[in-house]
């Protein structure tokens, strides 16, 4: 107990000797490991490119671009000088980056072929080893068949009318009264309360609020360097998630004993749906996959609904056709709304076509995630002639077939008409807003019901003109608006003034 007594305290002369010896063992780690990573890829045609400095590779400078929204060109730099496939080093990992339909294509339909779905360590530590993006085989079949029967459009036919009456609760709620706001916090309340209130219900109050808060400082730190050292943005989002998870086990609990009183059944959200689920053998799902599952599906319904709608009203307050084409199609479901008691219907959806195609020009432009990442789990995986290294990352990027010249003609022009149904229909695997093959996002549908309902009411009870002309776009790691869109707001009290 009195060891330290004892001890001789180092002089200061010794000090730099110190250093310098830490230094010296550091680096002849540093050269013993690489020597011996050296050694494990000789032999192997390695994707061209340069993995940066060690440890952290190109993370800074790659963050930095994300932050000034400048990740195409961050990436188009290096497929001019590379080509459409090049190696880097990003949070912590080796990482070859594919673009192109021939790239999409083999991430993925990435079967037997080698590459899981395994995600970076941020983002696994933040969401949990058993979220929606992590899991794979059966496990995944599992939830996904799960998820997917909730929210397949027979399923969220019987939802509409319910989500109609949030959307307009929630306007009122946040908006009455008020003659300005700030459009993302908008649509984060807006979209986190139907997800929230439809998905997994959460009822309306105080703890819905601390878990927005809480869950919006967790997503932060997906993306970020996994270090867990306090006042780092990871350590941060740790101790969001750790407090979630608390959170998420009294609502499991609740449903538990609700389904047991028989007063909730399996259909009525997706905390119902996981607790009734069984394995192939009748075994229940744990509590601990139903935690990661619920951080999973919050961030994926969540955050790509309020970058659709957030930047649907930039480009709206940008470009008067464009709100006049909105407008004059909303006006037209304003009058069915009227007859048909205050509400809109499914069918009702499937008809605001110029509306979404708006949408889906939105998100060629802007996919909520740029790419994604999968882990090399075989030493013999290779692509376009190049070796990828057990351990490695792939990485894809929807820019590289959204602004392609030879898929999308003149791919800077924002243009709703090229999803015209008469318009060809584009490759598989080139547009890619909610990814594709076996991993495409289950929600996706329910995204476009509730960002048609959302726009169909704002469009319709007001008017609104930007506060901050010109405002840029970042990525942190999402693309908002760097100052959260703040917009001046007229109520519109009848239809004359629309």
């Amino acid at each position: 107990m009195e060891l330290h007594t004892h001890l001789e305290q180092p002089s200061s002369e010794s000090l730099p000797i110190l250093v310098l010896a830490t230094l010296v063992a550091v680096l002849a780690g540093y050269h013993y490991y690489y020597k011996h990573k050296a050694s494990k890829l000789s032999g192997k045609r390695l994707p061209p490119g340069s993995v940066g400095l060690p440890l952290v590779g190109e993370t800074i400078s790659f963050l930095r671009a994300q932050k000034q929204d400048k990740v195409n060109q961050w990436m188009q730099k290096r497929f001019e000088e590379h080509g459409q496939m090049f190696k880097t080093s990003i949070f912590g990992a080796k990482t070859v980056v594919l673009t192109g339909q021939a790239g999409n294509r083999f991430l993925f339909n990435a079967g037997d072929n080698g590459v899981s779905f395994q995600q970076p360590k941020s983002l696994v530590s933040v969401l949990g080893k058993y979220s929606l993006f992590e899991l794979s085989g059966s496990r995944h079949k599992l939830f996904r068949n799960a998820i997917v029967g909730f929210v397949k459009p027979e399923s969220l036919q019987r939802f509409v009318g319910l989500m109609d009456s949030l959307v307009q609760q929630q306007l009122a709620k946040q908006l009455d009264g008020k003659d300005s706001v700030q459009i993302v916090t908008l649509m984060k309340k807006m979209a986190f309360n139907v997800t929230c209130s439809i998905l997994f219900g959460i009822p309306d109050g105080e703890e819905k609020e601390i878990f927005l808060e809480e869950f919006s400082t967790a997503v932060k730190g997906c993306w970020s360097i996994p270090v867990e050292f306090p006042g780092t943005v990871f350590h941060t989002a740790m101790k969001a998630r750790k407090s979630l998870c608390k959170r998420l086990l009294k609502l499991i609990d609740k449903v538990k004993a609700e389904m047991e009183a028989g007063r909730m059944d399996a259909q009525d959200n997706m905390i119902a749906t996981f607790v009734a689920l069984r394995d192939e053998n009748g075994e229940p799902v744990t509590e601990e996959e139903m935690l990661d599952m619920v951080l999973s599906l919050v961030m994926a319904s969540h955050d790509t609904t309020t970058i659709l709608l957030t930047l649907f009203i930039r480009y709206l307050s940008r470009d008067s056709e464009l709100y006049n084409k909105v407008l004059q199609e909303q006006k037209e479901f304003l009058k069915v709304r009227q007859s048909n008691g205050g509400r809109l219907n499914w069918t009702d959806m499937q008809r605001m076509k110029y509306t979404w195609r708006v949408a889906q020009e939105i998100l060629r432009f802007y996919p909520p995630i740029f790419g994604n990442f999968r882990q090399i789990v075989r030493d013999d995986v290779n692509f376009d002639g190049f070796d990828i290294p057990k351990g490695w990352q792939l990485l894809w990027v929807a820019s590289g077939t959204h602004m392609d010249s030879n898929i999308f003609e003149d791919p800077e022009k924002f243009d709703p008409s090229r999803f015209e149904t008469s318009s060809k229909t584009y490759p598989q695997y080139t547009y890619l807003p909610f990814g594709a093959g076996p991993r495409m996002c289950p929600g996706n549908e329910f995204a476009r019901i509730e960002s048609l309902l959302v726009i169909h009411h704002f469009i319709t009870k007001y008017k609104w003109t930007e506060m901050v002309p010109d405002e840029p776009i970042i990525r942190a790691p999402l693309p908002f608006p760097a100052k959260g869109l703040p917009v001046k707001l007229y109520a519109v009290n009848n239809e004359e003034e629309l």
